[in-house]
């Protein structure tokens, strides 16, 4: 349940952290939300966080739930990508 929690916390960061780096004119990375971007970029990562919560359900459903702590970590190196990104973006302007 732990990592269930930390997945979804995981999701919240990674949606405010590529808001930021949107607003900083920085490009999305993910081919899956270049091709969503054509709703907005808002839109596009609230259908990709839906996507990704319906996944883990999948997995909760399925008992792989240790898939979801093995996304986990792979999350939380895109956010600190993401974090980095938008560091050096703002210490360049």
């Amino acid at each position: 349940m732990l990592y269930a929690q930390m997945f979804l916390y995981l999701q919240v960061l990674d949606f405010f952290t590529t808001l930021i780096g949107f607003k900083l004119g920085l490009a999305e990375a993910s081919p899956f939300i270049r091709a969503l971007m054509q709703f907005g970029p808002v839109v596009a990562l609230l259908l990709s966080k839906a996507t990704a919560l319906a996944l883990a359900g999948a997995c909760v459903s399925m008992h792989k739930q240790h898939l979801i702590r093995w996304i986990s970590y792979w999350y939380a190196g895109l956010i600190t990508w993401n974090l980095c990104t938008i560091l050096v973006n703002a210490h360049c302007r």
